[in-house]
């Protein structure tokens, strides 16, 4: 997926794309990051890790005008963030359960930290969605929610990134990430998605 991006052209409640972890066990810590490029003002989701139990056990959503939501096992915290129109985003998210602190890094730069579920455990045996957000395990989508536009470089790790290392893989230099790693992905697409060669640099 080197250089690549998946295009998700029109608003649909059946075009999604599910991602295959290389680890699937419990996570005391995460970190997710991805690029997206879109042009809605509507919500949509813009990464879904849902398990049996818990269909928001991690969430990144566009939530309104200026503030996106992250969602850890179905708690959730809103971020206010800088708008930009009609420009590729670089997002990154961050958990860990000994503190409970979460990250949202925007364009390379974080906001205000906050506090999520300390001491939890995200479940293992995880579907993992792009395109669309979870209302139960692999499914029921809601059209409304869909994501309209492009997203790439989707990585995540079982350890929060250090700012030197969340600042690299915004400049582009993504060390090899071992839940999700995008230049290794394995996934697999359903509905009108199509890999075309990223829009941005």
């Amino acid at each position: 997926m080197q250089k690549k991006a998946f295009v998700f052209p029109i608003e649909s409640d059946k075009s999604f794309v599910t991602l295959f972890a290389q680890v699937q066990e419990p996570l005391k810590a995460f970190t997710v990051c991805l690029r997206v490029y879109t042009a809605l003002t509507r919500p949509y989701s813009l990464f879904s890790y849902a398990t049996r139990t818990q269909s928001n056990e991690i969430l990144l959503f566009k939530y309104k005008s200026g503030v996106y939501s992250v969602s850890v096992g179905g708690s959730d915290a809103y971020f206010k963030t800088p708008e930009k129109s009609y420009a590729p985003m670089h997002f990154c998210i961050s958990w860990e359960s000994s503190s409970g602190i979460v990250e949202l890094w925007v364009d390379g730069r974080p906001m205000v930290r906050t506090s999520l579920k300390k001491g939890y455990t995200v479940g293992a045996g995880a579907s993992i969605i792009l395109g669309q957000e979870q209302d139960s395990f692999a499914g029921n989508f809601d059209t409304n929610q869909s994501l309209v536009g492009d997203i790439g470089e989707v990585n995540m790790w079982d350890f929060v990134l250090s700012p030197v290392e969340i600042n690299s893989v915004y400049n582009g230099k993504a060390f090899s990430a071992n839940v999700l790693n995008w230049q290794e992905l394995s996934y697999e697409a359903q509905g009108e998605v199509f890999v075309k060669t990223q829009l941005w640099t």
